[in-house]
């Protein structure tokens, strides 16, 4: 993975910063933003986040934090609401919060009453000392950090300049986990999130941003002494059965279906799409989980698998298994917790045709292609961990929380409007 950073075009963000009356350092943290929003293999809708601390033209200390509805490749400094820094730090001694607590207290210490919601991991921005930080879910650390027993691994890869912090989930909890962590490796220059991805940090805009890079292309490098390929982003190349797309969507538009109003389908064929789709435990695979927490919202635990000659009959046969298998996971988990939890529906978001490709399902052609973009990104992950050892995300459990968790349900809404 290449730098792109340019001096040229950060002078010119860092001048229109000014000239807004903002600060040099928003400028360039929206310039490194869109770096990082532009590479697919960094991160995909919203995924990621940034952050800059500054300092108030009257001495107080604030940050700027990627707001909840925003993607890193388009963010302006809206998406970017300041947050007063000392309310935040003082939670790092204090109780639990829960997650109600924690968005009121984040929305609480806004600058501007009107602005997004702080990501929920603007906590553990606030924690960490440097001014800039920067997180993703790039390909080559998911191929990696979806795998088990990896710490020893990370420490022959970096060395000290990432710590590892165990899977915990985003929110309050990962915060206070992963600043201890932190702080029992003061020198580091990052954070590596297992079953997630990756921070890193710096007190300059393209210091924090090159790490990344560098981060990521060890995880690259790390993967080729395997013997293993990475590919990148691949267009969709395969022929698309039009006869099958119909049968699905005869089967999905109904009564009681989130498609009920019609049902925008995505198909991607790519050469690492084929090859995960026809592996003989495609479907093994598939129900192990996403590769990254957040992608749960968007696309389900799992996909629905058919051969590409299904008939009517084995479609609704398979959507009738998916359901099951879908209100059987509900009712594993559900009970786990002390807050009641509502079922969402029981239809998949991605249908994966044996040997063929997938479809992304959406109720509308942005959701549907979203879905499609993070299929993309996935198989080709996946391909790459199969080959390094096994693919190894969080388990059942969490997945479950994630998918459940109202505060990652709030930015779904928030990113469909």
């Amino acid at each position: 993975m290449q730098s792109r950073w340019n001096d040229e075009n950060a002078a010119r963000y860092a001048e229109a910063a000014l000239a807004a009356g903002q600060s040099e350092a928003l400028g360039l943290r929206i310039y490194t933003s869109h770096l990082i929003g532009g590479d697919p293999d960094l991160v995909l809708h919203g995924g990621g986040n940034t952050s800059v601390k500054v300092t108030s033209g009257n001495g107080q200390a604030l940050m700027h934090i990627k707001g909840s509805g925003w993607d890193l490749d388009t963010i302006e400094a809206p998406g970017l609401p300041a947050v007063h820094l000392e309310p935040l730090l003082e939670t790092r001694n204090g109780p639990k919060l829960s997650d109600p607590e924690m968005v009121a207290l984040l929305r609480a210490a806004l600058t501007d009453a009107e602005a997004p919601n702080p990501s929920v991991e603007a906590l553990l921005h606030a924690f960490l000392p440097a001014a800039f930080v920067d997180h993703t879910h790039a390909t080559a650390i998911l191929a990696l950090a979806d795998q088990t027993d990896m710490r020893d691994t990370v420490r022959h890869i970096y060395g000290g300049r990432l710590a590892y912090v165990p899977y915990v989930m985003p929110g309050f909890d990962l915060s206070i986990i992963a600043d201890r962590i932190y702080h029992e490796h003061p020198d580091c220059e990052g954070l590596w999130l297992e079953n997630h991805g990756l921070f890193t940090f710096a007190d300059n805009a393209r210091a924090s941003y090159e790490r990344m890079i560098e981060f990521v292309t060890m995880a690259e490098q790390e993967l080729a002494r395997k013997g293993v390929t990475l590919t990148g982003p691949q267009p969709s190349d395969g022929a698309e059965d039009m006869a099958l797309r119909a049968r699905l969507e005869t089967a999905l538009v109904r009564d009681g279906s989130p498609f009920a109003n019609g049902v925008v389908l995505d198909y991607r064929s790519t050469a690492a799409i084929r090859d995960h789709a026809g592996k003989a435990d495609v479907e093994e695979i598939g129900l192990r989980g996403t590769v990254t927490p957040d992608h749960v919202i968007r696309i389900k635990p799992w996909p629905m698998i058919i051969d590409a000659d299904f008939d009517a009959a084995a479609i609704n046969a398979a959507l009738a298994a998916y359901a099951e298998r879908y209100r059987a996971y509900f009712a594993r988990n559900a009970t786990r917790t002390s807050e009641p939890k509502q079922m969402l529906d029981v239809y998949p978001r991605v249908v994966l045709v044996r040997n063929k490709g997938v479809y992304a399902l959406g109720a509308s052609a942005k959701a549907a292609m979203i879905a499609g973009d993070l299929c993309e990104q996935a198989t080709r992950a996946i391909n790459a961990a199969e080959a390094y050892g096994r693919f190894t995300p969080i388990c059942e459990a969490d997945l479950f929380d994630m998918e459940y968790w109202s505060l990652e349900q709030a930015k779904l809404q928030v990113a469909n409007t």
